[in-house]
């Protein structure tokens, strides 16, 4: 582990830590929909308090375009903040120094992007936040994919360490795919080849089994020869399929397909639907789950995984019944991972939509809120973000 964590820092008594979060949450109506994000950074927040720090808050809010926009304004979500904490958040649009040494208890500051220096990493922005703390945490691994000011450039200019939720994100993603337990299983679904191709490309190298799912799996099935009627489906990228099929080979990577399918003529919720072998999808209907024999085969593959990755749904599970392939195997590795045989560990806005479908968000060893930051480190690509806390 080559960056450091709060435990690193020291006493914190009387320092200013400048705290980058993810606070980038759903509003309607003035007021926050979903906490989820505000309620993760509570511990790291708390434990620089207990320290005897004062967490300065940096965060963004939606894409202003580097000019203050009063519906993007950070303040929306000091209600939250406060009942998540416990506590008065102070809250400052234009921070100096002097204010945030009198303040006392946790501060927000004003949406970071409203600056254009923020997006472009300036180092006069990234000097200007250096000038106002001592000590720099980044909680905000779901924004360490994007290398601006607030999340890369001032992190080479002051002590820098991960935040309570960093240090969990990135200990279970190394976990999970830097030095897993194997056999290590990873599911990918969705429904396009095209946006997870660097995904694929470097899960074959790396894991033992690679289940492909959803929308995608009728792609791979295509370039084989196999009929998907009117499913949704790349054919043009039959060949890149292909060279993923042969990359799995030469990698000792197995790549499981469906063997069964639900098909159905629409798709809409209690659609007439159907199970039939892969091989025989009408040519009127189409794929919208994986059938019964395929969740069979992953729950036998997960009775002998170690560790389990997991980025995207089997079939079309925002629908009844085209999610029961999802929840089937979603429960099976929540199973696995409650009974201490298996290390799991999700990620993506519609993986864990899925599993919070199934019930068994919590019952994984990690679920990632991270969008693009996760999908980035499994594609083996260098986070920016995290990459500035590697530190001597």
């Amino acid at each position: 582990m080559a960056w450091k964590t709060l435990d690193d820092m020291g006493d914190l008594s009387g320092k200013i830590v400048l705290t980058r979060v993810d606070i980038n949450v759903p509003v309607e109506d003035g007021r926050v929909t979903d906490a989820t994000r505000i309620e993760r950074i509570v511990p790291t927040i708390k434990d620089i308090l207990a320290k005897g720090g004062t967490p300065v808050m940096l965060a963004h809010f939606g894409r202003p375009k580097g000019k203050p926009v009063a519906d993007m304004s950070l303040r929306v979500t000091l209600p939250a903040l406060e009942e998540a904490l416990g506590t008065h958040v102070t809250f400052i649009e234009r921070p100096d120094r002097a204010a945030l040494e009198g303040a006392s208890g946790p501060v927000l500051v004003e949406n970071t992007r409203f600056s254009p220096m923020e997006e472009a990493n300036d180092p006069q922005m990234a000097q200007f936040l250096a000038s106002l703390g001592d000590i720099y945490c980044n909680d905000a691994f779901s924004a360490a994919h994007r290398a601006h000011a607030s999340t890369e450039g001032v992190a080479h200019l002051l002590p820098s360490c991960a935040g309570r939720l960093m240090e969990a994100e990135l200990s279970a993603l190394e976990a999970a795919l830097t030095t897993p337990d194997r056999p290590l299983i990873a599911v990918v679904g969705g429904a396009k080849v095209s946006t997870k191709l660097d995904l694929l490309g470097n899960l074959v190298r790396k894991v033992n089994h690679l289940v492909i799912g959803g929308g995608m799996a009728n792609t791979f099935l295509a370039a084989q020869g196999i009929g998907v009627g009117k499913s949704l489906c790349e054919h043009d990228l039959g060949e890149t399929a292909r060279e993923i099929l042969k990359k799995a080979g030469e990698a000792s990577c197995e790549i499981h397909l469906p063997v069964d399918v639900v098909v159905a003529r629409e798709f809409k919720a209690g659609a007439a639907s159907e199970v039939v072998d892969v091989r025989a999808c009408p040519e009127d209907a189409m794929i919208l789950d994986a059938g019964p024999q395929t969740v069979k085969h992953f729950q036998d593959l997960l009775e002998e995984a170690k560790t389990l990755i997991w980025n995207g749904p089997l079939g079309a599970f925002e629908i009844v019944p085209f999610d029961a392939a999802t929840v089937a195997a979603a429960q099976a590795a929540a199973k696995a991972t409650k009974a201490g045989d298996l290390v799991s560990v999700a990620g993506g806005g519609d993986t864990v939509a899925a599993l919070n479908h199934a019930g068994v968000a919590d019952d994984f060893t990690y679920v990632s809120t991270a969008g693009g930051a996760f999908l980035e480190w499994l594609e083996g690509k260098t986070l920016p973000g995290v990459a500035a806390l590697h530190q001597d």
